[in-house]
């Protein structure tokens, strides 16, 4: 049998131990317990447990032993056990934490050293931020977080996301800027005012400020609108309209002056913007994750689309290009991450180049990202009885439809006729390991959804206390989010609960092992059997009617959410091991690993075609409204761009929102690009150069999408596995005739 420790490691069950702790509470007592009755107690636990269960906490034993004290005539004894217990708790608590610390400085911390992809945990502006979180962690489990709960996250059954922040009680998690207002209205940052920019480079330069403000006061991902800047082309068409009248030249000359102005300054603005969110670090410790989105259909008139048509293929063609490194070669970059929305405008002949352009980026640098106008019209319909496109928050969080009563967050630039999407922001992320659920339930024998259900209570009851804490927060502790337009204006002594209800803000239900969960429960896989597609509804249907219940009873926008899970995954895999033995995966499907499958995809080893499995996930991403993202894996596909539309027409049809991953290396050593690959075995994978065999991660740009964001930077090795196993669902050759319209 299993111990967990409070630190949440494992190790074989000792009933020596107990022995030896009821001896040394006896001593500390003055009284003198004969070994045959602490043997007599300890002999009964281990037969109690043998028989009751697979797995348990210290803290389980320890009250196990204190009640078995107190029933005897030990009760000093049982006083001084748990004084002892006590004690020893608060020295293991500590040691722990510096011991964390002191690994985390040196260097030694396998575990924060590949926590996020996008953190370099050599750092000291890193090492800063994961002292604090380290800290945070330490406290939550102890004080935050009910024992009840951080038993099942040890366990393994689900995760509690972002415990490193979750000290400050302040701290949301991600969020749409409502950039419109800010950059039109004004806004604060460090006390400072910020007036409305009158021209684009300023504004530009402005938004960044934002950006990195609003990061540092929260710690998931800031996505903006590329719309809400474009006005602000003209406001420099305008100024150098001005200049060249006050000199007489003709209208003619003037325009044409004017123009090639324009294109200079969005060139400047652009490689302005892109030097900023990469050269620049957050409080987090790293470049914010900052998400920008490009949609046509956002433009207030012709003109207003024209200049942010300008603006998006600017992004496009610097993004093509890359960033240099320090040696000089220009290298993919994780930041910002470009979202571009495929609405009827970029669908249209008109757009076409920029609609090829956007391929020859995917092809080379792994973004954009491709959001459908269609299908989000279809799906996310708000109290206005409109349908809206709208990007997500971060790397793929999606805020639920709009449901407000009145501008309750005080917004400038609100309109009752319009529903309400930026400003709106996420409480966080606790999220369930369906594949573990289901090992529990069939190989424990036990009904499968009774099992979901106690889970999924302790999620919800998660993020009750997430959702309780943040509303008690005043709006003064992060000015910018709450006072001065990013979320809200709201006054500085004003909490933040009525935006934690009403709809103003998601809570998330996350979940990953989809795949695994319905093969254990129906032997068959859900991309091809009607059974195990069934089922795979039917679980993603049940959370959605929990979270709908709980929407109505508590006022808070519960809602599903595809994880992106990055280091979770590994330790979820992990403990499927430890508790339903090493050969779990390998007698599941054949695949020993240690990760389980994010979300609702299709497992990355499975050999499938990129439109079916485009369409598989397209199912149960619409069951999945908190958020959740398709994706296929291609070889270089730079010189197959007609291969690369034909998807983007897919998705337009089909999916709302997907990634194309493809190949966007750099090795140092041999500059040459897209020879990058993983290797090595399970444990111990590696990148490494096919074309000079560099191995050293220094002398090398290795960017792979690990989730959602674009990481060049150490990931953990149940990732890397995952990364590995990826095969590739688009092949080398011209598609024609595609049946993209269906």
């Amino acid at each position: 049998m299993n111990v967990v420790k409070r630190n949440g490691d494992l190790e074989n069950f000792s009933k020596t131990k107990i022995r030896s702790s009821i001896e040394d509470a006896a001593a500390n007592s003055g009284q003198k317990v004969p070994k045959d009755v602490s043997k007599k107690i300890s002999d009964s636990i281990d037969s109690y447990l043998s028989s009751n269960a697979t797995i348990i906490t210290t803290a389980d034993i320890s009250k196990l032993v204190e009640n078995k004290l107190m029933s005897s005539q030990y009760k000093d004894v049982a006083r001084k056990y748990i004084e002892y217990r006590h004690d020893a708790d608060v020295i293991h608590a500590m040691n722990t934490t510096d011991k964390d610390i002191m690994e985390l400085v040196s260097g030694e911390n396998d575990e924060w050293n590949t926590e996020n992809s996008n953190k370099d945990a050599a750092l000291v502006t890193t090492q800063r931020d994961y002292i604090a979180g380290i800290v945070s962690k330490d406290i939550a489990k102890r004080y935050i977080i009910p024992k009840k709960i951080m038993k099942a996250h040890n366990k393994g059954a689900i995760h509690v996301h972002d415990m490193d922040y979750m000290l400050e009680q302040t701290r949301t998690n991600c969020g749409l800027v409502n950039l419109e207002d800010m950059l039109n209205n004004g806004t604060v940052i460090n006390n400072v005012m910020i007036e409305k920019p009158h021209r684009l480079l300023t504004a530009m330069n402005v938004a960044t400020q934002i950006i990195v403000a609003v990061s540092s006061s929260q710690y998931g991902g800031v996505s903006v609108s590329l719309s809400h800047i474009a006005p602000f082309v003209d406001s420099s068409r305008k100024i150098f309209t001005e200049k060249y009248k006050s000199v007489g030249l003709d209208e003619k000359t003037i325009s044409k002056l004017v123009e090639i102005d324009v294109k200079k300054e969005v060139e400047a603005a652009v490689q302005t913007f892109n030097y900023q969110v990469n050269s620049m670090s957050s409080t987090n410790g790293q470049a914010p994750f900052i998400t920008l989105w490009m949609y046509l259909g956002e433009a207030k008139n012709d003109s207003e689309r024209a200049d942010l048509a300008m603006l998006i293929e600017e992004f496009l063609k610097q993004r093509i290009q890359g960033m240099k490194n320090k040696d000089g070669a220009y290298v993919t970059v994780a930041f910002p991450k470009l979202v571009l929305c495929l609405d009827k405008y970029i669908m249209s002949n008109e757009y076409k180049d920029l609609l090829r352009l956007a391929a020859e980026c995917s092809s080379k640098r792994l973004v954009p990202d491709y959001v459908s106008e269609k299908m989000m019209l279809e799906h996310k319909i708000g109290k206005t009885g409109k349908g809206a496109a709208y990007p997500p928050m971060g790397c793929r969080s999606f805020l639920t439809p709009d449901r407000i009563d009145g501008n309750i967050a005080n917004a400038t630039n609100y309109n009752p006729l319009v529903d309400k999407y930026y400003g709106r922001a996420n409480i966080g992320v606790t999220s369930l390991n369906l594949a573990y659920i289901a090992f529990e339930a069939v190989d424990r024998d036990k009904d499968f959804f009774d099992v979901l259900d106690k889970y999924a209570d302790l999620a919800h009851e998660m993020q009750k206390i997430r959702a309780k804490r943040i509303s008690e927060t005043k709006a003064k502790v992060a000015p910018i989010l709450w006072c001065d337009g990013a979320y809200a204006r709201l006054n500085p002594e004003d909490n933040l609960s009525k935006l934690v209800h009403n709809g103003y803000m998601t809570s998330s239900i996350g979940y990953s092992g989809l795949y695994e969960c319905a093969k254990k429960v129906t032997g068959c896989d859900f991309w091809n059997d009607k059974k195990a597609h069934d089922f795979a509804v039917k679980v993603l249907e049940h959370l959605n009617s929990l979270c709908n219940a709980w929407k109505k009873s508590e006022n808070i926008d519960y809602s599903i959410y595809g994880t992106p899970n990055e280091s979770g995954t590994y330790k979820m895999a992990l403990a499927i091991k430890r508790d339903f033995g090493e050969d779990a995966f390998e007698k599941l499907d054949g695949h020993d690993r240690d990760y389980i499958t994010n979300s609702c995809h299709v497992p990355v080893f499975e050999e499938i075609d990129a439109f079916s499995k485009l369409g598989t996930e397209s199912e149960y991403q619409l069951l999945s409204p908190g958020g959740n993202i398709t994706y296929i894996e291609t070889p270089d596909m730079a010189s197959n761009l007609d291969a690369v539309i034909e998807v983007m027409k897919f998705i337009y049809n089909n999916v709302m929102y997907s990634e194309i991953n493809t190949c966007a290396s750099h090795c140092s050593c041999c500059q040459s690009f897209n020879t990058i690959e993983l290797e090595g075995e399970l444990g111990n994978y590696h990148p490494v150069c096919t074309k000079c065999g560099n191995e050293d991660r220094s002398k090398m740009n290795y960017a792979v999408r690990v989730c959602g964001y674009i990481s060049t930077n150490e990931f953990n090795q149940g990732r890397a596995g995952d990364v590995h196993d990826r095969v590739k669902h688009l092949d080398n050759k011209i598609w024609n005739n595609i049946d993209s319209q269906k």
